[in-house]
């Protein structure tokens, strides 16, 4: 694909190999239990996010390692084939990042990491990288390449959108350069110390999160949908009801679909002083995009094209 100076949406994070099977369950410590096929499925946090949002047709560019094993070309030539620019995806002497995923007959999924080429993700791969009207930034590369990329797209008229997935502290030198925030409610628990339950807990522990500098958190509730938490003012998004097949990258597909609709409203760049009704949209949209995915088996097999959302969303 062509290189640009500046994309629409730039992901930088990881790429993985899911090693995908079900079970009827999660087994126990020491217990041995029947499975299905072994299933090997593009990944990563990143990538899927990159995916989300490019199938949405907005131009997406792609920062990150692979490894120098058979898995590293067939997640960049994957990232190709949905549109997504991989010029700024880079080849580590290592193994490419892994996650092994058992996904139990309620579609609910327990994961395994092992970073690989993701830990190696560096600041300098951040500074090569054309500017962008929004960064996606997620935890499975370095902390300290996180901060940077914040830091350094903040300062170049970026949206910052921060996915703090796997769930772990964050500097506040971090939250001072993200605009936008989207934890579930495990990792929002994590980041406050707040126990997080329903949506008044949820409420409050964004509140401490806002005191921090960020402009908006938007708490994912699964099931019960969204909750979209401002200085001003508090809206619930309610999910779309499905037959929930695999959960691993419903998060993913949520943040890209958001995004790539943040975008079609403010196509130059994202006004934060947008009507709040334009906010929500975008989060309805994602919460489309996230129950579509919940469907199907596999992290980006799952993400839906904007076709499949606006079929559904009728």
């Amino acid at each position: 694909m062509a290189d640009v100076n500046k994309f629409d949406i730039l992901v930088i994070g990881s790429l993985n190999a899911d090693l995908v099977v079900r079970a009827p369950r999660f087994p126990k410590p020491g217990e041995t239990l029947g499975g299905g096929d072994l299933l090997t499925i593009p990944g990563g946090k990143g990538a899927n996010q990159a995916v989300a949002a490019a199938r949405q047709g907005v131009q997406v560019g792609m920062v990150g390692r692979v490894g120098s094993d058979n898995f590293g070309p067939v997640l960049v030539e994957n990232l190709k084939s949905n549109h997504v620019d991989t010029s700024r995806v880079a080849t580590a002497d290592s193994a490419t990042g892994t996650a092994i995923i058992v996904v139990d007959d309620d579609g609910q999924n327990s994961i395994v990491l092992s970073a690989g080429a993701n830990g190696q993700v560096l600041a300098a791969d951040v500074d090569s990288a054309p500017d962008a009207k929004i960064l996606l930034l997620q935890f499975e590369i370095p902390m300290e390449t996180v901060v940077h990329a914040a830091k350094r797209y903040k300062a170049r008229g970026a949206a910052v959108i921060l996915n703090p997935a796997p769930a772990r502290s964050i500097p506040n030198e971090l939250l001072a350069s993200v605009d936008i925030l989207v934890p579930n409610e495990s990792e929002l628990s994590l980041l406050t110390g707040i126990p997080v339950g329903d949506e008044s807990s949820a409420e409050l522990a964004a509140r401490e999160i806002l005191k921090q500098g960020v402009k908006i958190v938007i708490v994912t509730l699964g099931s019960r949908g969204a909750l979209i938490v401002t200085e001003s003012q508090v809206i619930q998004v309610d999910a779309f009801k499905v037959d929930v097949v695999d959960t691993t990258a419903a998060g993913d597909a949520f943040i890209g679909g958001f995004a790539a609709k943040l975008l079609a409203v403010n196509a130059q760049s994202v006004d934060f002083a947008v009507d709040l009704s334009v906010l929500e949209g975008a989060v309805r949209y994602g919460c489309a995009c996230g129950a579509l995915a919940a469907t199907k088996l596999g992290a980006q097999p799952s993400l839906p094209s904007k076709a499949d959302v606006a079929a559904f969303m009728q």
